[in-house]
């Protein structure tokens, strides 16, 4: 199975983060969530710890690269095979601390991916 971690989810309905968790759902795709306020989207528990996350095969960010940096140890500790970077959140300095890890950093934007049925093409 390939779970997916969305960092940075938000319990508001009109963040794309939330409407990520919810269209990762709809296409059936393992989900996990992490953000600031524990709650649920669309059965999803959001958690404010990392404690809990296990067998992440893609971590997709909604973080802007400023705030990212804390968070660099406990991703790359993750072992995912990628990490997308979805509009706003780019980073140059993390995408090659991740190369430098194996680690797929792949821009893109999440909800296109899923809509057009690309999210998980050409990945093993």
């Amino acid at each position: 199975m390939k779970n997916t971690l969305v960092l940075g989810a938000s319990l508001k309905p009109s963040r794309y983060s939330h409407i990520t968790v919810k269209r990762l759902v709809d296409a059936q795709e393992a989900t996990m969530a992490f953000g600031l306020f524990s709650g649920s989207i669309s059965g999803v528990q959001v958690f404010t710890d990392f404690e809990g996350f296990k067998d992440v095969h893609t971590v997709t960010l909604y973080i802007n690269p400023t705030h990212q940096k804390e968070y660099y140890e406990r991703i790359i500790s993750l072992r995912p095979r990628r990490v997308i970077f979805n509009p706003g959140t780019e980073n140059p300095e993390f995408y090659a601390l991740l190369k430098q890890e194996g680690i797929i950093a792949e821009v893109a934007c999440t909800l296109v991916l899923l809509a057009t049925e690309q999210y998980n093409k050409g990945l093993a």
